[in-house]
């Protein structure tokens, strides 16, 4: 085994999101491709006290509470008033975020002019890798296309 070459592989974000989320009973994964660079489409989903409640609506009143290099810890509203304290990792095309009840992964990937964004979470059966598998999907596709649109109006 000393000296043997083993093949390795890099993953890109949108992919290792996609192989963190099939560990993830009931989570589901929703892609888009957003017609902007994807420093653009970062910048937006990056901005957890502005622009990310906006586009993830379910996150209103983002507070960071703390952060350590790539480690961040929030405390967060829903829309329905339920608070949160959220704690997980944030990087430039990366972001996996999660309370007790809550899951928020969410990727993306440049390819060329264009960015691909993935996004998955819901709420989390605790002690359990799985999610409620109600409104995932719906969810998704409604984080997506507010980013689209928030793009298109240059934010």
């Amino acid at each position: 085994m000393v000296g043997m070459n083993w093949p390795t592989s890099e993953l890109d974000t949108v992919a290792r999101l996609r192989v963190l989320a099939a560990g993830v009973r009931g989570a589901h994964i929703t892609e888009q491709v957003i017609d902007a660079p994807f420093d653009d489409v970062w910048a937006m989903l990056a901005d957890l006290e502005g622009d990310f409640g906006e586009i993830v609506t379910d996150m209103q009143g983002v507070t960071v509470l703390g952060r350590d290099g790539d480690r961040v810890t929030l405390r967060a509203r829903s829309r329905f008033g339920m608070r949160a304290r959220i704690e997980g990792t944030q990087r430039p095309g990366w972001c996996w975020l999660q309370s007790r009840f809550l899951l928020i992964g969410i990727a993306a990937a440049p390819l060329g002019a264009q960015t691909l964004v993935a996004f998955t979470g819901g709420v989390r059966i605790p002690g359990r890798a799985a999610l409620v598998p109600v409104g995932v999907r719906r969810e998704g596709r409604h984080s997506l296309a507010r980013l689209a649109q928030r793009v298109d109006a240059g934010h």
